[in-house]
């Protein structure tokens, strides 16, 4: 269970790493790359999210890249050792 941590730990460390070379080699994400070729233009949105674009508004991307990171696996995280100890009890 301590390897875990510590990889969670040191993926989340890189994520803006990853998130500076993604800018550097002028990733675009592949859907929204199809939708603009086929025309499919960007809909009204009801819902935007909790973070809309995984950002903060108003912190560097980087920064508000990380922190998005960071939360979305605690939540994710949180779901896992939830739905964990629910099978445990047998519920």
């Amino acid at each position: 269970m301590k390897k875990a941590y510590v990889a969670i730990a040191i993926m989340i460390a890189l994520a803006p790493l990853f998130a500076w070379a993604a800018d550097k080699v002028g990733y675009s994400e592949p859907l929204e790359n199809a939708a603009e070729e086929t025309g499919a233009g960007e809909g009204e949105s009801i819902f935007s999210g909790i973070f809309p674009d995984y950002s903060v508004p108003g912190l560097n991307p980087y920064i508000s890249a990380f922190i998005t990171g960071i939360i979305g696996s605690v939540i994710i995280l949180a779901i896992a050792f939830a739905a964990k100890k629910l099978s445990k009890n047998g519920n």
